[in-house]
């Protein structure tokens, strides 16, 4: 496809507000200022001087930049071709700008954007996959409600994976497997048997003796794998959120609710991530899964880049893609189609872009709750104890995350994690038992809450 054509219709750059200038803000708004078609003039943050601080970083002449507190001083602003910077995203939704983008990363506030968003006209691109998965079917829809489009964005896992699989399935390729690697690289080097990963380090790591695949059983490798790296985390939350978005918009699901996770060299996803009877893990097809990339300090990065797994029908073609260097499975069963790259706000624009111009959705059409992504303890939880999310991860202390089969916030259901964050357990919770929506004192004042429950009647008829 020729790029320039199929914009080749915009009369006029996309006017955006960016809502968060942390690392996805920060990039898309550095990138807003080199696309054509695009331009970002807007920065809402927690402080106007945060705001600031994210456009003078994306290289703005700190003249053009305005703090503005009320509506009257940021419609004076944009009328004079300033850049605006606000902590408040009501003081410039009038203004007439085409797209917000929300990442801020917070639920809770990005609930009240998307309601801004919703209200003022405005198309959304969804940053905050925090938000997304607790209400991002029943926002799309309601948006859509008033002609508005509200997108996933290009540059997160979760859009690159459904362009990806659903490319594969127009190609009429058969799915086996999907998805992505972890952020964060497993570095290990042979010499020194130190292993490396998000700027934790340990040595004397026993990964040499496990590190080619060879003929030997995948589970028990992966095993031994699991075992040698045990100090290292193996799950993170937010893996599994965006692989739920995945799940939500493709219909692909998790082979286990807390999915495998393995440790995996590049060349072996296609051969792990098949079915059992081909040697693999997976108990059948179309499986959403994540792997943390295991390679040596001189080898390539999977750089957080998503996958297919597909079926090899074609024996004969597949021999000669293999000859070209496509990673083909050791049975020559599957085979891996990848795109090793997520770029946030640097590639952002062409999802932004399409709402705008071609009113488009990267969730596409069938964007519903098909599952939740809840809390669990993974400790003892006594009454009282705040589930305070924090860290660079937005996670919670002595919580973890999991699939569930999407429904109604019954008082018995598990709450979903993102809707747990924050609140406060009215009951014990013991190790491993899921959060239950009886279980968490909730603001029953809060627009998360409130989207939660009207997306909860538009998709399964009542409210609980």
């Amino acid at each position: 496809m020729n790029f320039h054509d199929y914009y080749a219709k915009a009369d006029r750059p996309v006017e955006t507000c960016v809502v968060g200038t942390g690392g996805f803000g920060q990039s898309f708004l550095a990138q807003a200022q080199r696309v054509p078609l695009m331009n970002a003039r807007i920065a809402v943050d927690l402080t106007a001087e945060s705001a600031v601080s994210g456009l003078k970083a994306a290289g703005i002449d700190p003249r053009k930049i305005q703090i503005c507190e009320s509506a009257r001083e940021a419609k004076v602003a944009w009328e004079r071709g300033d850049y605006i910077a606000t902590k408040d995203l009501a003081l410039v939704s009038d203004l007439p700008f085409d797209v917000i983008v929300e990442a801020t990363g917070r639920p809770i506030a990005a609930a009240c954007h998307a309601v801004i968003a919703v209200e003022a006209e405005k198309h959304l691109a969804l940053v905050t996959k925090e938000l997304d998965s607790v209400v991002g079917p029943g926002l799309k829809a309601l948006a859509a409600e008033r002609g508005l489009i509200v997108t996933t964005v290009d540059g997160d896992q979760p859009s690159l994976l459904i362009g990806l699989a659903t490319w594969a399935e127009v190609m009429g390729f058969h799915i086996v497997a999907a998805g992505k690697s972890s952020e964060y690289d497993f570095v290990f080097d042979p010499a020194t048997s130190r292993l490396i990963s998000n700027e934790r380090s340990a040595g004397n790591v026993n990964l040499g003796p496990h590190w080619a695949l060879g003929g030997r059983d995948v589970s028990e490798i992966l095993a031994a794998r699991s075992n040698a790296i045990a100090g290292f985390p193996q799950r993170a939350v937010p893996d599994l959120c965006e692989l739920m978005v995945v799940a939500n918009a493709t219909g692909l699901q998790p082979d286990r609710f807390d999915l495998h996770a393995p440790l995996a060299r590049i060349n072996e996803v296609p051969t792990i991530f098949s079915q059992r009877e081909n040697g693999g893990i997976l108990s059948g097809d179309r499986r959403l899964d994540v792997f943390h990339c295991l390679r040596k300090p001189d080898e390539i990065s999977f750089a957080g880049g998503v996958f297919v797994v597909i079926r090899c029908d074609d024996a004969k073609s597949w021999d000669m893609l293999a000859q070209k260097g496509h990673i083909i499975s050791r049975t020559g069963s599957t085979a891996m189609v990848f795109l090793p790259r997520h770029l946030l706000g640097l590639e952002a624009a062409t999802s932004i872009l399409d709402a705008a111009i071609h009113q488009t959705s990267s969730y596409g059409s069938d964007y519903r709750p098909r599952y939740d992504l809840v809390a669990v303890a993974t400790e003892d939880l006594p009454a009282g104890t705040t589930l305070s999310m924090g860290g660079h991860h937005h996670t919670i202390s002595g919580v973890t995350a999991e699939f569930r089969p999407a429904g109604s916030l019954a008082a018995t259901a598990p709450a979903p994690f993102y809707l747990a964050a924050d609140c406060r357990l009215t009951a014990p919770i013991s190790k491993g038992q899921d959060i239950r929506m009886s279980d968490l004192e909730m603001d029953e004042t809060s627009a998360l809450l409130r989207l939660r429950r009207e997306q909860d009647t538009r998709f399964f008829g009542h409210r609980a």
